[in-house]
């Protein structure tokens, strides 16, 4: 009886290990399976690529080296007409602001009653003494010839010589005295002194004005000039026939040339004056405000477009393209824009080879796959 039991035990014992031997041995198989699994998958994973991009190389171009000014457009020569003669009365204004003139053109009158009173007055004062010196000029012709001698005493030949010359004076006085008239009877008209453009005017028809009184203002030649302020360093690049653009509000653009740069700098913003001839005809108007870009000449300038080109955290990144297809970002430094090229100051040799689209969505490290932008472009239906 005992020894079918042990028999038994041993049977059920070994059929036991069986089954554990086979479990064990299907889990290991199992986790091996899973494991090879995962490690096809993450090599899967890193091998594919992120993003399919094009690359561009830096393209190397002429751009124009440019100072940007603002300042304000005046007025070349502003001239100031008023009044010649005091206490008159403006009877007429022929102008008014905005008008064009031309240099002698009749802007105003003034009553002349009184002035040509005087004027006939200066007439016959000169009349009256042409015929005295007329009369003591053939008295100081008889004591000179001596028709008569011993008919005149010396005193009265003195007397009739001063009397002469006395007469003589008097007459250029009045001559002087009528032309003085005259002169104040031309003043009744007020002329324009220059061609222009009248910018002010303060003339009142019934007005009664005084000798020197502001009536009128003038742009002489309606030439206007951009006086834009620059600092002391800039003030070396800029000379006198270089062209500049304007940009005045309202969008408008007008081209000027370089007159004259201020000799002197203001102590106390060390700023200077460039004087800049401007068009008159282009809408510009004086007292306007204006920004000016300066052309200095050209450069020679490496860029890359704005597509190429990542601000993140206020620095400026591309991704050039290895020859694994991995990218590598690069901190790279800009400059000015043209269009939508942007220069490259440095950080990026000419030769590289960079995401020229979908660099948003790069991180370094990143594997790529690279199209040839031309060959793409060149099959139809793509």
């Amino acid at each position: 009886m005992k020894t079918p039991s042990r028999n038994k035990l041993i049977s059920i014992t070994a059929a036991i290990l069986l089954i554990l031997g086979a479990i064990w041995w299907r889990v290991s198989i199992l986790s091996a399976a899973d494991t090879n699994s995962g490690n096809g998958s993450s090599a899967a994973t890193i091998s594919k690529p992120a993003l399919t991009v094009t690359t561009i190389t830096p393209s190397v171009a002429e751009w124009p080296m440019i100072l940007n000014a603002s300042g304000d457009i005046e007025a070349w020569q502003e001239a100031l007409i008023g009044s010649e003669i005091n206490g008159l009365r403006l009877t007429e204004v022929k102008v008014n602001v905005g008008d064009t003139v031309q240099r002698g053109q009749l802007l105003a009158t003034f009553s002349d009653v009184t002035v040509k009173a005087d004027v006939a007055q200066a007439l016959a004062a000169v009349a009256e003494t042409e015929a005295m010196l007329s009369e003591a000029r053939a008295n100081a012709d008889r004591t000179r010839k001596k028709e008569s001698p011993g008919v005149f005493s010396d005193k009265q030949v003195k007397e009739y010589l001063r009397g002469e010359q006395t007469t003589a004076a008097r007459l250029e006085s009045a001559r002087a005295q009528l032309v003085n008239q005259k002169a104040r009877l031309e003043q009744t008209r007020l002329v324009a002194a220059d061609d222009g453009l009248i910018s002010a005017r303060t003339a009142t028809v019934g007005a009664v004005v005084s000798s020197g009184q502001e009536l009128f203002r003038l742009i002489r030649h309606n030439r206007l000039e951009w006086r834009a302020q620059v600092t002391t360093a800039e003030l070396p690049r800029l000379q006198v026939g270089q062209q500049v653009t304007l940009t005045a509000p309202g969008g408008i653009e007008a081209k000027g040339v370089v007159r004259m740069v201020a000799p002197t700098v203001d102590p106390r913003t060390r700023m200077a004056i460039v004087y800049v001839d401007v068009p008159s005809d282009k809408g510009l108007k004086a007292g306007m405000f204006a920004r000016g870009d300066f052309e200095l000449g050209k450069t020679t300038v490496m860029t890359l477009p704005q597509s190429a080109i990542v601000q993140r955290e206020g620095f400026n990144y591309v991704y050039q393209i290895g020859p694994d297809n991995k990218v590598t970002q690069i901190k790279v430094g800009v400059g000015r824009r043209l269009d939508d090229q942007i220069e490259i100051t440095d950080g990026l040799h000419q030769q590289a080879k960079v995401a020229a689209t979908g660099a948003a969505f790069l991180a370094d490290g990143d594997t790529v796959r690279v199209v040839d932008l031309p060959a793409v472009s060149s099959r139809p239906g793509q």
